[in-house]
């Protein structure tokens, strides 16, 4: 059991609200969760009580066919506690989002989902290390694999996106081109790291992408908002056998019309990445650590600090498009 101390307010909990992953209501939302370990099942060795943990909506259970063949990040039976919350009006099980639940004062997971982290770090940034961030620095290290010196396309500048690109600088991209539609979050862009930026309200974006690079496009693109027209804009972005990642999350209804010849004829890959294909254990207490050292800014991430009763605000600003991530603090008993 973890007492909660700070939650971020994450996109995937707004397509929770509005019925866009499952039906399954109603939900307990929340999933990027930092606080401090209250109490433990029978066995549990790791973490103790007392320890300052970012909970991780993945958890590699190291006996599925994926952890068997040494591919954890991608285990298909992912640890999650019995989801035993309930709504205080009419007692209804609560259906954790992502397994977790966050937006409350205390949460139930297993074990391994809460990774101790140095306290140094704070709640407010550290729970961001729980999705958001590592999702878009593990997409770069990770999935993509990107080169020291390569060229980088960041499609959607919100809070993915913006880690995409601390991830490019972490991996010392030479040139980092930031995509939107929104002047705001290009402005953010260049604040993390991105070299251009691209406004693909007023030009064609692939186009304007390969004058930046004589002619030739990025090694490596990444789509962050989840949309065919983007995703297709990203795929044509790139270099002769570069790498385009899809981590944006789809409408259920969405399909892309692919021209067969003209994906054959450039080659290179397209990838999914799911979760930055990062390991908690591992990932959580490094980029904890690239914080303190100045490397990650999570401090420009954090857009406001706001109380639970301002949850609902949250998701209309973030739809508005004025945040990154706006961070629910609950206050120590």
């Amino acid at each position: 059991m973890v007492r909660i101390q700070a939650s971020g307010v994450c996109h995937t909990d707004l397509h929770y609200k509005l019925g866009k992953i499952t039906n399954e209501f109603p939900f307990l939302l929340g999933h990027e969760g930092s606080g401090i370990v209250e109490a433990v099942g029978e066995g549990v060795t790791e973490p103790k009580v007392g320890d300052y943990v970012v909970l991780a909506w993945r958890a590699p259970c190291g006996n599925c066919r994926f952890c068997a063949l040494g591919q954890p990040n991608l285990c298909s039976a992912s640890l999650n506690a019995q989801p035993r919350m309930t709504a205080k009006k009419d007692g209804a099980v609560l259906n954790p989002a992502l397994g977790i639940g966050t937006f409350c004062t205390h949460t139930v997971v297993a074990a391994r989902q809460a990774v101790p982290v140095p306290t140094a770090c704070p709640p407010e940034q550290a729970s961001l290390l729980g999705c958001g961030v590592t999702t878009g620095v593990g997409a770069v290290l990770y999935t993509a694999g990107v080169r020291r010196g390569g060229t980088v396309a960041v499609y959607g500048c919100g809070g993915i996106g913006s880690s995409v690109i601390m991830g490019a600088k972490l991996a010392r991209a030479s040139k980092i081109i930031a995509v939107d539609i929104s002047e705001n979050k290009l402005a953010w862009a260049r604040e993390f790291g991105a070299t251009d930026v691209v406004n693909a309200a007023n030009t064609d974006p692939v186009e304007a992408i390969k004058e930046l690079t004589g002619g030739n496009g990025v090694d490596y693109s990444f789509e962050c908002v989840g949309m065919p027209q983007t995703l297709l804009q990203a795929l044509w972005s790139r270099d002769l056998a570069g790498t385009c990642v899809l981590i944006g999350v789809p409408d259920p209804t969405m399909v892309v019309d692919v021209p067969m010849l003209q994906f054959f004829g450039l080659g290179g890959s397209l990838r999914v990445s799911w979760y930055g294909d990062n390991l908690p254990s591992r990932d959580f207490p490094l980029l904890a650590n690239y914080y303190l050292s100045g490397e990650l800014d999570l401090d420009r991430v954090v857009s406001a600090v706001i109380g639970l009763e301002d949850t609902e605000a949250a998701f209309e600003a973030m739809e508005r498009g004025e945040t990154l991530r706006s961070v629910i603090r609950i206050p120590d008993a």
